[in-house]
């Protein structure tokens, strides 16, 4: 499948290997890094000026050609241009916002570890991404001085899970884990897997949205040696759904590689029902499944897109018994000094006791469920089953 991309002559000069848009590699050496490049492809606004000026002591900007093309240059308020155009208003800083949002400096006990829940790890694979959003809550690791995570350090962050026999699950993250070499992913995919206390591989990345033509058969090929590998990415608006990238999730789905998706609640960018109504919708088209819709984390520099909890609960109330329940993530909070996700949602529980609850339906209807009379819930043959003593 191919997809028609801008061709701009600075990015032919340069392109000496004679490698054309749709490689990988092309637009990772391409991306859009500056204000000047940015200027010569749409007018910008004054907002847009100040923030790329005030960008390069702040958070880099870059976007691949790909990622680019998808904007609107007629409108400041496209949702693709908001994702990656910084604006004055991220150098604001409001109260509560913090330079490592969910604490993750004080549950890093090995470099490129996070072990924040008991059973599971993050693991900090590579340092940089394909583009870099606007609202990344990581951006004091990522986007400022591409020098890769070192061999020493994913060695010892491995050693680490390989001792700590608790750890069964590990999402491999970054940065971006599919910008690395298929040969180079599959070293730290390998490893991890070859732990055996390790159950479940995951894999965090954006590249479906912003680069799909990084997912090619040689990439599926290597992943699904590795199964149960689990992909989580990232597709914030339904503009970003293009053929290409409906693409690349459904070759991740065919290699049996089951797909989930994240998506952060942006103010201005995707804060309405039918525009997470559409998405979520077409998602599940392309065998993705929402998983998380989170409120923004409280990072330095984006509270300018982050909406009130009410928002999201609104949004979430014209989800459900409207779409199918397939269609319906877990709206988060991911909390702000590492204590963790806590999930919200409407309230659908209108009064309680012992004889039963009453329950407002997602059409406002109110109707009874009776408690039964013994509360006893034991399951008398878990003893058997797990072999207690």
């Amino acid at each position: 499948m191919t997809i028609s991309l801008p061709v701009f002559p600075s990015d032919a000069a340069s392109d000496v290997d004679g490698a054309d848009s749709q490689s990988w590699r092309w637009q990772l050496r391409h991306r859009i890094t500056t204000k000047e490049q940015i200027a010569a492809r749409l007018p910008l606004t004054p907002d847009e000026e100040a923030g790329l000026d005030a960008a390069p002591g702040h958070f880099r900007v870059a976007v691949t050609p790909y990622y680019f093309s998808l904007i609107d240059r007629d409108h400041a308020a496209c949702p693709v241009r908001m994702q990656v155009i910084p604006r004055s208003s991220e150098l604001v800083n409001e109260p509560g916002d913090l330079i490592d949002p969910l604490g993750e400096d004080s549950h890093s006990p090995a470099t490129g570890i996070f072990h924040r829940y008991p059973d599971r790890v993050l693991l900090l694979a590579l340092d940089r991404c394909a583009i870099y959003c606007r609202h990344c809550n990581r951006r004091r690791l990522v986007g400022q001085e591409e020098s890769p995570i070192s061999r020493q350090d994913l060695a010892q962050a491995i050693a680490y899970i390989r001792r700590t026999p608790a750890i069964r699950d590990v999402l491999i993250s970054g940065g971006d884990p599919l910008t690395l070499s298929t040969d180079r992913l599959e070293e730290i995919v390998a490893a991890v897997r070859a732990i055996p206390h390790v159950e479940i591989i995951r894999i965090g990345t954006r590249v479906p949205v912003v680069l799909p033509m990084r997912v090619d058969d040689e990439l599926c090929a290597m992943l699904r040696r590795y199964h149960p590998l689990f992909i989580n990415t990232h597709f914030n608006h339904p503009k970003e759904l293009t053929p290409l990238a409906r693409a690349a999730c459904e070759r991740l789905a065919d290699a049996g590689i089951p797909l989930g998706n994240q998506t952060v609640l942006l103010r201005g960018v995707n804060s309405s029902a039918r525009v997470i109504r559409k998405l979520f919708t077409e998602l599940l088209r392309c065998r993705v499944r929402p998983y998380y819709l989170f409120q923004g984390d409280v990072a330095a520099g984006t509270s300018h897109l982050r909406t009130s909890v009410e928002t999201g609960i609104e949004i979430m109330q014209q989800l459900r018994g409207h779409i199918s329940g397939l269609a319906v993530p877990h709206l988060v909070i991911d909390t702000p000094g590492g204590m963790g996700k806590v999930s919200i949602g409407p309230d659908y529980v209108v009064a309680r006791d012992d004889e039963k609850w009453t329950l407002r339906n997602y059409e406002g209807r109110l109707v009874d469920y009776p408690q039964p009379r013994e509360k006893d819930a034991t399951c008398a043959y878990d003893a058997v089953y797990f072999g207690d003593t």
